[in-house]
């Protein structure tokens, strides 16, 4: 049987139709309604995060969030790290920004705190980090920073949903903070995403900028777009948002039987947990030393590859070296070092224990 990287979790589906009922009845599929509303509150106490605004993806979130905060002028610049999915750099890219790239740190990949300050220049309005895996960034060490040099901070949260920190939820660190909930993610509405923040002057902004610039039911006051999540996808987001404790849970107990396979196995290094951490165990990435081990990561991808299961080289190549983009930019050693052997294996809470040891033993094999 195929096994997938990923499997989308889903609500019993009796919940759902029970949930998109009233849709039917009063016809309002879109435009914020009051699906929407109530997804938006019982998220909002669930991250428990000031503010929060919904968009039909993270990436326009996260674009919207460039925007709003005033970071969109043409030839400024964002430090961020070639060591994520692309959607974050393209994001400021499309806001005319320049990406300045970040190296990441070995041990937990996320950006490296204490290479930024010598990447700001007097062009650089704001810091982009990424939470990786579910691994949350320095963000004591990135507040400091952005502080000292009057910096923006935008947190690119989508791996990071559920996370705290010191017992405080993930979103409430940075100026914003922009959560996923695509369908490969831990918590999803199918698509969708989200920016949570503090300033409610944001509030107004991100509205008109997901909205066509509309404010009111006459005037059109500023130029948006349209990124407005609507009632379905909230409905989906209510029913997952019930059951995400139990989610977490079984993704917990795959993670165990992972680290209990492949814990001491010389030249398989599996991620530590964080300290003062609370996991959502979104991936389960493997860094693969082809001297110690014996095979390379590519080898192991390709042995699964032939055995009907379908890990990923996440995130290669690291995004400074993809077409777009390669050649423009300065080397980040680690964060290649990182994107040329790491494999992240299946993980979903419906995953049996049988089918990780049998994906264990291939790698080991």
């Amino acid at each position: 049987m195929s096994i997938l990287v990923t499997q989308s979790s889903m609500p019993p589906i009796d919940e759902y139709v029970e949930e998109i009922k009233p849709i039917f009845e009063s016809r309002r599929l879109t435009n914020m309604g009051p699906v929407y509303k109530k997804f938006q509150h019982r998220l909002k106490d669930y991250l428990e995060v000031p503010e929060l605004s919904l968009f039909v993806n993270g990436h326009m979130a996260l674009e919207m969030a460039i925007h709003a905060l005033g970071l969109k002028q043409k030839g400024m610049e964002v430090i961020t790290t070639p060591f994520t999915f692309v959607s974050t750099t393209h994001a400021i890219v499309r806001n005319g920004l320049k990406p300045v790239f970040c190296d990441i740190k070995p041990d937990d990949y996320t950006i490296d705190p204490e290479k930024i300050e010598a990447l700001i220049t007097e062009k650089t309005v704001a810091i982009i980090p990424v939470h990786v895996y579910g691994n949350i960034c320095d963000v004591e060490a990135i507040e400091a920073i952005a502080q000292k040099h009057n910096l923006k901070v935008i947190y690119d949260a989508a791996h990071a949903f559920g996370v705290k920190y010191k017992g405080i939820g993930i979103g409430n660190f940075g100026d914003a903070s922009m959560f996923s909930f695509h369908a490969t993610k831990v918590f999803h509405t199918i698509e969708g995403g989200g920016i949570a923040f503090h300033d409610p002057a944001y509030r107004t902004k991100l509205h008109e900028l997901k909205n066509f610039g509309i404010h009111g039911k006459e005037d059109t006051v500023s130029v948006g777009g349209n990124a407005k999540l609507d009632e379905f996808r909230a409905a989906m987001g209510v029913c997952n948002l019930r059951h995400i404790e139990e989610y977490i849970a079984g993704r917990s107990k795959v993670a165990a039987r992972y680290n209990e396979r492949l814990g001491n196995i010389p030249g398989i290094i599996i991620g530590k947990p964080q300290e003062n951490v609370t996991a959502n165990y979104s991936y389960y990435p493997v860094y693969v030393d082809e001297k110690l081990f014996g095979k390379s990561r590519d080898l192991v991808y390709d042995e699964l590859e032939e055995n009907d299961i379908h890990a990923r080289k996440y995130f290669y190549p690291a995004v400074n070296e993809m077409s777009c983009y390669k050649g423009q930019f300065e080397e980040t050693p680690i964060a290649h070092d990182a994107s040329m052997h790491i494999i992240t294996l299946p993980m979903y809470q419906e995953l049996s224990l049988e089918d990780v040891d049998r994906i264990c033993d291939i790698v080991l094999g």
